[in-house]
C-alpha cells in the first residue's frame, strides 16, 4: 500500500539548514538516466520535504524536469563487483550520505550470479556504509522485475533473489543503523512499466518513486541522526552491537562456526540477540554459549546468563553447528545483532 503524507503537519526536515544527504545507489536503473529520482525529488519538494540533498559522484542525465540529479547509479555495474573491488568506500567518503537508497543486483541476476553471492555483497556494502557513518539508514529494494528477450531465466532469478532479501535485511538491521526493505517488485509490470523488459519507462519511473517515497519520508519524519529532526547524538549511550561470523571447520553436509558479538556503544549492555541466516540452504541446529530459536530459516540466538553483560568495546561469543546439503566448501552466514542496555 502506498501511503499519502499527512498534510496537517509540516515535516521537521523542512525548516532545517542542514539537509539530510541521500545517496541513490545502484546501476543503470538508478542512474542512466534514472528518472524516478526526478519524480521522487519533486514529490518530496511539493510535500514539504525541502531539506533533502541527493548526493553521489555522478550528476544528472536529463529527465526533462528540474531536480537534484546527484546519484551513484553506475550503468552496467554488478553489486558483486562493487563489493569485490571495494568501489563504495571512496564514493561514500566523497559524498557523506546519511541515507542510502539501494536498488542493486539486476546485472548480477542477468549474469546468473546466485543470491548467496549477491546478498554477501549487500552485507559488505552495508558494513562499508556503517564504517562511513555508524548511524547510516539503509533502504534496500526488492528489485523490479526483468524479462529481457535474451534471458528467459531472468524473471525467475529476480523472484529468487527478492524472496531472500527480507530475511537478509532482518539479520543485517541494527537499532542504530536500520535496514528497511522497499518492495519495488509487486505490481510492477515489465510489459507496461519498462521499454525493454528491464529499464523503466515513464510509468515505471512513477511506480518506483511512489514506492521509495513513504519509506524515505518515514525516515525524514523520525529524524535522521545528524540531520533535521535529530534530538541529539543517538550514539551516546544508545545500546549497539555488531556480530561477525567465522567458519571453524566443515564436512560433507555441515559445518561448525562461531559468532563474535562486540559492544560498539559507549554504554554497558545487559544482553544481546543475534540473528543468523546461513548461506546455501543450511540451517543452524545447535548452539553453545547461547539459546537458540529458529523460524523460516533464520536462527535467533540470545546470550547465556554469563556472557550477556558487555562493557563498551568488550566482546563475547557463541558456537554453532549448521546442517545442510549445500553447506560444504566455504561456509558463510549473514548475521545481525540487537543490544539491550544495562539498567541502573
Amino acid at each position: 500500500m502506498i501511503h499519502t503524507p499527512r498534510a496537517a503537519a509540516a515535516p521537521a526536515v523542512k525548516a532545517s539548514a542542514d539537509p539530510v544527504r541521500v545517496m541513490p545507489l545502484g546501476d543503470s536503473i538508478t542512474g542512466s538516466p534514472g528518472c524516478w529520482r526526478a519524480v521522487l525529488w519533486n514529490r518530496l519538494q511539493s510535500t514539504g520535504y525541502t531539506g533533502v540533498d541527493f548526493v553521489g559522484t555522478l550528476g544528472p542525465q536529463g529527465c526533462g524536469q528540474e531536480h537534484d540529479g546527484d546519484n551513484e547509479g553506475h550503468g552496467g555495474e554488478l553489486v558483486t563487483n562493487t563489493a569485490d573491488r571495494n568501489l563504495l568506500p571512496a564514493r561514500l567518503a566523497a559524498t557523506r550520505p546519511d541515507v542510502v537508497m539501494m536498488h542493486f543486483g539486476t546485472n548480477d541476476v542477468w549474469s546468473n550470479i546466485p543470491p548467496d553471492r549477491i546478498l554477501a555483497a549487500y552485507t559488505k556494502l552495508v558494513e562499508q556504509m556503517r564504517a562511513s557513518n555508524p548511524d547510516m539508514r539503509v533502504l534496500v529494494a526488492q528489485i523490479i522485475p526483468m524479462n529481457p528477450s535474451t534471458c528467459a531465466a531472468c524473471a525467475q532469478r529476480v523472484v529468487d533473489l527478492n524472496a531472500r532479501i527480507p530475511a537478509w535485511a532482518g539479520a543485517t538491521s541494527t537499532s542504530r543503523s536500520p535496514v528497511t526493505v522497499v518492495d519495488q517488485w509487486t505490481g510492477f509490470s515489465t510489459a507496461t512499466d519498462t521499454y525493454d523488459g528491464v529499464h523503466p519507462d515513464a510509468s515505471g519511473d512513477d511506480r518506483i518513486a511512489a514506492r521509495w517515497y513513504p519509506a524515505l519520508a518515514a525516515l525524514l519524519d523520525e529524524g535522521v541522526p545528524g540531520g533535521p529532526g535529530d534530538p541529539g547524538d543517538p550514539g551516546d549511550g544508545e545500546p549497539a552491537c555488531t556480530a561477525t561470523f567465522r567458519a571453524v571447520s566443515s564436512w560433507q553436509g555441515g559445518y561448525q562456526g562461531e559468532v563474535t558479538v562486540t559492544n560498539t556503544s559507549s554504554a554497558p549492555l545487559s544482553g544481546w540477540t543475534v540473528t543468523v541466516v546461513p548461506s546455501g540452504g543450511a540451517r543452524v541446529t545447535q548452539v553453545w554459549n547461547g539459546t537458540l530459536t529458529t523460524a523460516s530459516g533464520t536462527a535467533t540466538v540470545t546470550n547465556a546468563a554469563w556472557n550477556g553483560a558487555l562493557a563498551p568495546g568488550a566482546s563475547a561469543g557463541f558456537g554453532l553447528i549448521a546442517d545442510g546439503s549445500d553447506a560444504t566448501g566455504s561456509p558463510s552466514a549473514t548475521v545481525g545483532c540487537t543490544a539491550r542496555a544495562a539498567t541502573s
